[in-house]
């Protein structure tokens, strides 16, 4: 195949699933003998004379038998009609010889009794009685003339009128040795020549018209097999496929050949394409693969392609395990019938998804071929232009890119392209397109501008500042103009038609970015209004601050503490002379200058005059020379002033500066300022103080210097030696506020001691602290930090004694005596067990047991100490338990004598009066002294019962003694609160969590009684 070729997959292949029983059954029974399309029917003839007529849905819609015997090896239907040509080979009725019979049917007239078509002429075709069959058929639309190829060599043309059957006239007018492999009729004007085939020559001779009658004439000495030849219809070419090329044949000869060596079975033209059956072929080691892929099937494996010759295109080619027997074009697709009984449909996709294909690829050329092979409108043409431009001008090849663009001019917004050849300094290319519009009338007064700016690039420079400096209204784009003079190196003159105009932005662009005037822009900047300044400004601020830094600082300070006054200059006579230039064309990078092509091309609804109206409004009247204006002084303008916090990144790798913008902000705009600007700016400020104080290594005076600022800032009460050394925004009513973790994590950075210490101490991270001395070994700082702050934090102790023991070093330096003093300070508080003490000791290794003895000996002699008061006590509550219990047993089982002789109430003689009441507490009443007090009542006979005397409840119903009620209501509310406790477990918990001696909570709750298991009646 030949290299030039390409394979796309222009085609959906998809295998037809014949749902029709009868169908599916006639194709696979692989007894289709001939098949033809027409009129959006599939005409199928079979080997025993059937004609089936198959529909759009693959249903056979009728059947009739056209022949008793012979298989039809021949059809055609006539499209548009309803007319079918049929050819058979049936036996003569004289002898047995097959003889080639011609039918035409008139499929829209059955036969009444029968149901067939009607049959409207027979014709037996003429081959001198020789027994070889038919090898090719054609015939013209209207059935006048017909030619028939025998396998002998022999061709015979039969004319007449077959429709009406009026008779016809048979000639053989061509016999060779060579068998006929494909007859093809070619109508032109009334000339009709009929095209040969042999195996091994095409011949040609005209059949009627101009040259009849004349001997065929060779025109190649090559032939094609059976099968490989076939017609043009759009054209009228004949097409023959050989193994090594596709062949067109006209009336003048043979045409220009289309390599594709394939072999060839059988070949056919559908629209743009042909269609190509190859067998299988033999090639050596490449059949070994094929052998090894297919296994036993690789013999019969056909290969079915649909190549596009104008264009050399594979559209599709796929693989067939199955002799392709049939190529048939209808519905507008085209249809193969295999061996085997199998259909395939392949129809082309969408122009689109073909054009997408050949994008892909970048095959633009090709693209545009097969649009104008398809008949697509030029509007659409124009947009494969454009993206063949835009691929060409990615590759750099702007010339041919140019020439693709100006095709697609109707169509492609000018900017589109203008821009891309800004970029690229293509000039001359753009100047082509320019020129282009012109002639096309396309242009407008934009693209005009732009054409005199690339003039300009070729330094055609008159014209140009005859243009730009002409009196009256403005004529171009201003940021052009400007951006052409900042190019060329017109520094000054840029600045002027920006400032004339209005263009503040850009004056100061072009003062700093191209004069490098750093004061002259920072004057200026103090001369706008607070909105513009303020964005110019922050676009500058590090230059600004890197060259003028005074002036920059102070114009930061005014605008933050809303002190900014734009400075008016006196009006001073001025004549409107040109720009002096600076050196280099004017013009020079002009080109560049115009990329902002966007203000240069009209916008849709925009009104011309408008931006002529407003360039006219920026310009400002000069003053005359004879006037002298005295300048006003101007007021303060409205506006709110930023956060602080929007100009910090300004003053990178300027402290000096920075610092004094911050002290600034502190001392002159305090009022104004929000609670977390001033922790920004207090945050900020204590970081660069810290960074100062670092900034000098080895010098201790100015670190101590910088040092004490930045601790002033931390304070939370400074004292008046601080308030005399701190910067002047710390004052006793200014006190700063500065997160902790920030202070934390800037004096760890800056190796700052004493901002982390006060931090901790404010947090109340006492820990922290102690851990800071500890880490650090420093112990006598760890001493002076646990006097310090071990009275309000007992638990430093064990952390103390912990670390003390760590090593002999560390030992020896806080001395056995301090250690001795921190055992003492845990043994007097209970800050450790003495297990724990032991083990912290001998952790390390470091303490000794001289050093332990006397905390030892003191911790046992007072556990004996209290070992034996708790014996004592335990003794006394003992005897006084079982004095109890004698006593309720008396009560319970004695007889009590009562030798009281006084009323507990009165105090009278208890002998006068009767009746005398009696306690079992000793006590002794009047009878009418207890009458309604503390809840005794007396009866009629002189016995007793309990009531709600103001003494209180008496218990079980029983009357009670007045003089013990109040001592007995407080042992039962004690004992109601115990039994109430004990169902509240969280109470014994939370004792039990804060106590020092567990052992001990648990007797103390046990004594109360709450843990008793109480009795259920």
């Amino acid at each position: 195949m030949a290299l030039t070729w390409r394979s796309f997959d222009f085609f959906d292949a998809t295998k037809i699933k014949i749902a029709d029983d009868e169908t599916r059954a006639l194709f696979e029974s692989n007894d289709i003998s001939s098949v033809c399309s027409g009129s959006d029917s599939l005409f199928l003839g079979t080997y025993d004379g059937h004609v089936h007529i198959v529909g759009l849905s693959w249903k056979i819609v009728r059947s009739f038998k056209a022949y008793e015997t012979g298989p039809i090896t021949h059809m055609r239907q006539v499209e548009g009609t309803s007319l079918l040509v049929t050819v058979a080979e049936e036996p003569s009725t004289s002898d047995s010889i097959n003889q080639p019979i011609l039918k035409v049917w008139a499929l829209d007239k059955p036969v009444k009794k029968t149901g067939i078509p009607t049959c409207l002429s027979t014709v037996a075709i003429n081959n001198g009685k020789k027994p070889f069959p038919i090898s090719a058929f054609t015939a013209t639309e209207d059935l006048s003339q017909l030619a028939v190829g025998f396998a002998n060599g022999a061709v015979t043309v039969i004319r007449g009128d077959l429709i009406h059957d009026l008779g016809t006239k048979q000639r053989i007018i061509y016999e060779s040795d060579e068998p006929i492999t494909g007859v093809e009729l070619r109508l032109d004007a009334n000339i009709t020549t009929l095209f040969i085939a042999t195996t091994s020559r095409i011949l040609k001779l005209a059949i009627s018209g101009k040259g009849h009658g004349q001997p065929p004439r060779t025109v190649e000495d090559q032939g094609c097999g059976v099968g490989c030849m076939s017609v043009d219809k759009e054209t009228g070419d004949i097409v023959v496929g050989r193994d090594d090329a596709i062949y067109y044949y006209t009336l003048e000869g043979r045409g220009p050949p289309i390599a594709y060596e394939a072999p060839k079975k059988l070949v056919s033209v559908y629209q743009d394409y042909i269609a190509l059956v190859s067998p299988p072929t033999n090639t050596g080691e490449s059949d070994t693969m094929r052998r090894r892929f297919w296994g036993a099937t690789a013999d019969s494996i056909f290969t079915f392609t649909l190549i596009h010759p104008a264009l050399r295109i594979i559209a599709h080619s796929e693989s067939v395990l199955s002799d392709v027997k049939h190529i048939v074009q209808i519905w507008g697709d085209v249809f193969t019938i295999t061996q085997e009984g199998q259909v395939f449909r392949y129809h082309e996709k969408s122009l689109q998804q073909r054009l997408d294909m050949l994008y892909q690829r970048n095959l633009y050329t090709l693209a545009v071929e097969l649009a104008q092979k398809s008949g697509m409108d030029a509007h659409q043409q124009c947009i494969i232009f454009r993206k063949y431009g835009d691929y060409l001008y990615q590759k750099g090849n702007y010339d041919e890119a140019m020439t693709q663009y100006i095709k697609a001019i109707d169509t492609t917004e000018p900017s589109q392209v203008i821009r891309k050849f800004l970029d690229t300094q293509r000039i001359h290319n753009l100047i082509g397109y320019l020129e282009e519009l012109h002639e096309r009338g396309k242009a407008t007064s934009d693209h005009t501008t732009l054409l005199l700016n690339c003039y300009a690039k070729l330094k055609d420079v008159d014209k140009l500042e005859k243009f730009i400096k002409s009196p009256g209204d403005l004529k171009f784009d201003l940021d052009t103009a400007i951006s052409m003079c900042r190019q060329g190196g017109y520094y000054d003159q840029a600045a002027y038609l920006a400032k004339k105009h209005g263009e503040n932005d850009l004056v100061v662009d072009i003062l700093i970015e191209d004069s490098k005037a750093f004061d002259d822009a920072l004057d200026f900047i103090w001369h706008l209004d607070p909105g513009t300044a303020y964005s110019c400004l922050m676009k500058y601020a590090r230059v600004l601050i890197e060259h003028c830094s005074l002036d920059a600082t102070r114009l930061f300070v005014d605008y933050y503490t809303s002190k900014y006054k734009p400075r008016i200059d006196p009006p001073a006579a001025s004549p409107d002379a040109p720009v002096t230039n600076n050196g280099g064309g004017f013009v020079t990078g002009a080109a560049n200058a115009v990329q902002n092509l966007s203000n240069l091309l009209p916008l849709p609804y925009m009104n011309p005059l408008a931006v002529s109206s407003n360039n006219q409004a920026a310009a400002k009247p000069t003053v005359s020379d004879a006037e002298v204006v005295k300048p006003e002084e101007p007021a303060t303008p409205k506006y709110t002033p930023p956060r602080p916090r929007t100009a910090f990144s300004s003053f990178i790798d300027h402290p000096d500066e920075f610092i004094i913008f911050l002290e600034a902000l502190l001392k002159e705009g305090t009022n104004s300022l929000s609670e977390a600007d001033k922790i920004d700016i207090h945050t900020t400020l204590f970081e660069m103080y810290l960074h100062k104080a670092n900034e000098k290594p080895g010098d201790d005076q100015h670190r101590e210097e910088w040092e004490s600022k930045a601790k002033s800032l931390i304070i939370s009460s400074p004292s008046k030696e601080t308030l005399a050394t701190a910067p002047p925004p710390i004052t006793p009513g200014t006190l700063p506020k500065i997160e902790n973790s920030n202070v934390l994590l800037l004096s760890h950075l800056a190796s700052f001691r004493t901002g982390t210490v006060l931090m901790q101490e404010q947090s109340n991270l006492l820990f922290d602290i102690f851990r800071s001395y500890t880490s650090a070994r420093d112990t006598k700082g760890a001493i002076r930090a646990l006097r310090k702050y071990g009275p309000s934090e007992p638990q430093l102790y064990p952390l103390a004694l912990s670390y003390l023991t760590s090593s002999p070093t560390i030992l020896s330096e806080a001395g056995e005596a301090e250690l001795s003093s921190i055992l003492e300070k845990i043994d007097r508080d209970g800050l450790m067990a003495p297990l724990q003490v032991v083990q912290t000791l001998s952790k390390h290794g470091v303490a000794t047991m001289g050093m332990l003895k006397p905390y030892l000996q003191g911790r046992i002699e007072r556990e004996r100490k209290e070992i034996r008061e708790n014996r004592r006590d335990v003794e006394a509550f003992r005897k006084e338990t079982e004095q109890r219990r004698q006593e309720l047993e008396e009560l319970e089982t004695k007889p009590q004598v009562f030798q009281a002789t006084r009323c507990g109430v009165c105090g009278g003689g208890l002998e006068r009066e009767l009746p005398v009441v009696h306690f079992l507490c000793r006590h002794s009443f009047h009878g009418r002294c207890l009458r309604g007090v503390a809840g005794v009542n007396i009866t009629a006979g002189g016995g007793l019962t309990a009531g709600t005397g103001a003494g209180g409840e008496a218990g079980d119903g029983e009357a009670e003694c007045p003089l013990c009620a109040k001592d007995n209501a407080t042992i039962r509310a004690l004992k109601k609160s115990q039994e109430e406790n004990a169902e509240r477990h969280e109470l014994f918990r939370d004792d039990l969590e804060r106590s020092e001696d567990r052992f001990k909570t648990v007797a103390a709750w046990f004594g109360r009684g709450v843990m008793s298991v109480r009795n259920v009646e």
